[in-house]
């Protein structure tokens, strides 16, 4: 699940665009961030209480958990990089970082492609179950 799958689970619109606001995550990257001043006008609220309240929440910080895991996806994407490029330089402690990270990076791919597989039989079941259906 991705932090926008997430969030459409959010049933207060005004929390969502809070945590949006708040991570700036909004697909449209070419909008300047709002101010809060800006934002509270945009959610029709004079203070921001109730959404310090809400950060205090279960359900925030379960939306911070799924924020962060995507973030440190990003963060080894450019650590791989970094550290890839290092190790065809020839520098040994990278050499060593290099194939440690391919090994995980296997790893967690193949568990990856399992959960893909999942999600593409439990697709492909349902389509399957309409066929079946009587229609007439």
């Amino acid at each position: 699940m991705n932090i926008y799958e997430a969030l459409s689970n959010v049933k207060d619109w005004r929390k969502r665009e809070y945590f949006k606001w708040k991570h700036n995550i909004r697909y449209d990257q070419r909008l300047e961030k709002r101010s809060e001043e800006e934002f509270l006008r945009y959610v029709g609220r004079k203070t921001m209480n109730p959404f310090i309240e809400f950060e205090r929440s279960p359900e925030y910080k379960q939306l911070l958990m799924v924020y962060l895991d995507s973030q440190v996806a990003n963060d080894f994407d450019e650590i791989y990089n970094v550290v890839s490029d290092k190790a065809k330089q020839g520098d040994e402690k990278s050499i060593r970082l290099f194939l440690s990270m391919q090994k995980d990076i296997q790893s967690n791919a193949k568990l990856a492609a399992k959960s893909l597989q999942f999600v593409e039989d439990d697709i492909e079941d349902d389509e399957e179950e309409y066929e079946e259906l009587d229609l007439s």
